[in-house]
């Protein structure tokens, strides 16, 4: 890829990809310093979306209104958001050529389909003599920034983390200010001229996502995060209550760009310094932050991550195959597990695109170690089913859950979905939202309708709709440590 770079251009072409906002916006700021005329376009590139086997994707649909919003926010500055339908490989280049720009400015994205594109992209423009420039933005460190005293990437959170704060400056934080001062050019001819695509029109229809209330674009950020800076000094004692309102919420405008990371961290920061009251809160909250800067760099660092294990003598596990684990699969997939907490995390999911961290963690343990299912099963069903699916976050995750990736846990912990429950749904408020079904057992059995909860005996389950449980989890954790074990010698 090209190093970052700038210039004094006549005009120039900022690309939005996971950058829906006009403030705080690394490459919009850099390109109105740098050129005199600035275009600004989205490609809802048909590379990604012609591969989307859903039609209602929560995601296409949050990211489509995003991209109305930020349209008009460049408007009422002048400008207006181009925004095109086809492959972005030959889409960008052509645009480029057609405005005839000097420079095409961009954010970095770190996924593997999208270096390919972006240095495809930066290549062709490169023949036709027009520069790439692309900056840090979705992140507050990345790449080689912070590496060990020896030179290396960190692998384990905790020193990553001590180093992220110690080597943090204002500077890394501060606001990429945009100040438009009438540069923003409005589209002049042609394809530039085009109205934006509806979701019909691309194929796509709508989803559940305003019922559900979950509001886009950066109006939508703002509210979520107004909303949180109410709540950010409990955090660290809701975060894991999946009946409170104890999250951010904030992933999925994180994952898309309609609030910058810069935002959050100097919030997270000034609340920590200036509130003793609130600072515990803030402190685990920054932590996540730090958390999905990790999980970058490991991506960057360690592109095998994708498709293989972090630690590569956990590919030496031997996961359940053949019919019984694909029903076993389906079940988990379905909500049909028999295990109250894992079938209302998985029914959130499929009803809201959504689903609470310390369920993510739950139903993950439950599909691998439980299950025995490989883990990349489960990781590329969150991906088809998260609103706010990362890539780095997401694979991190599963890797954390199966034991497999960097500052895992230990393969022999093994979650008991039924202790989970109890620990963090103690008066089944989350399982009955979610599986109303079970709504009028009491507070003790509803985590165990097949146990009687005098006697913890099997016999107690009232609703013979709901099936029973698809393992024992005692046996279950034996053959857990038995599959296991084949990693023991690596």
């Amino acid at each position: 890829m090209p190093l970052e770079t700038t210039s004094v251009h006549h005009r120039a072409l900022v690309w939005f990809r996971r950058d829906l906002r006009c403030d705080d916006h690394a490459a919009l700021a850099a390109a109105l310093r740098d050129a005199a005329q600035v275009w600004c376009v989205f490609v809802f590139d048909r590379e990604i979306l012609d591969a989307l086997a859903e039609r209602r994707d929560r995601r296409v649909e949050f990211i489509h209104d995003s991209v109305v919003e930020l349209d008009a926010a460049l408007r009422a500055a002048g400008g207006r958001l181009i925004v095109l339908h086809g492959q972005a490989r030959s889409e960008l280049p052509r645009l480029a050529s057609q405005l005839e720009v000097d420079a095409v400015y961009a954010n970095h994205d770190y996924e593997p389909a999208a270096l390919s594109r972006d240095a495809a992209v930066a290549a062709t423009l490169e023949r036709d003599g027009r520069q790439w420039c692309s900056f840090k933005d979705q992140v507050i460190f990345e790449k080689d920034e912070l590496l060990t005293g020896a030179g290396r990437p960190y692998t384990v959170f905790t020193p990553y983390r001590n180093a992220w704060r110690k080597r943090l400056l204002d500077s890394d934080t501060a606001e990429r200010a945009v100040r438009p001062r009438g540069r923003l050019a409005p589209p002049t001819a042609g394809t530039a001229q085009r109205p934006i695509p509806t979701l019909e029109q691309m194929g796509f229809a709508r989803t559940n996502l305003r019922e559900l209330k979950i509001p886009p674009g950066m109006s939508g950020a703002t509210r979520v995060f107004d909303d949180f800076r109410e709540r950010i000094g409990r955090y660290h004692q809701a975060r894991d209550y999946p009946a409170l309102r104890g999250p951010s919420y904030l992933s999925v405008h994180l994952r898309f760009g309609t609030i910058s990371i810069r935002r959050l961290a100097r919030f997270a920061l000034e609340v920590e310094s200036a509130d003793p009251m609130a600072a515990d809160g803030a402190r685990t909250w920054l932590s996540e932050l730090v958390w999905r800067d990790f999980y970058f760099q490991i991506l960057h660092h360690h592109p095998h991550v994708v498709g293989r294990a972090f630690r590569p003598e956990y590919d030496l596990i031997r996961w359940e195959s053949g019919a019984l684990a694909d029903e076993r699969f389906a079940a988990w997939c379905e909500g049909r597990t028999g295990y109250p907490l894992i079938d209302a995390a998985m029914a959130q999911i499929n009803q809201t695109g959504y689903m609470h961290n310390r369920l993510r963690m739950v139903v993950a343990s439950f599909l691998v170690k439980d299950l025995g299912i490989d883990w990349r099963r489960g990781e590329a069903y969150f991906a088809a089913r998260l609103t706010d699916f990362d890539l780095a976050a997401n694979n991190g995750g599963w890797q954390w859950a199966a034991s497999s990736g960097c500052d895992a846990q230990p393969w022999f912990r093994i979650f008991n979905p039924v202790t989970q429950s109890r620990k963090f749904d103690p008066q089944g408020k989350f399982i009955r939202r979610y599986l109303p079904r079970l709504a009028e057992l009491g507070d003790k059995e509803i985590h165990a309708p097949w146990q009687d909860p005098a006697r913890g005996a099997q016999g107690g389950r009232r609703d013979p709709g709901y099936p029973p449980p698809i393992v024992d989890h005692d046996t279950a954790r034996k053959a857990t440590l038995v599959r296991y074990s084949a990693i023991k010698g690596a």
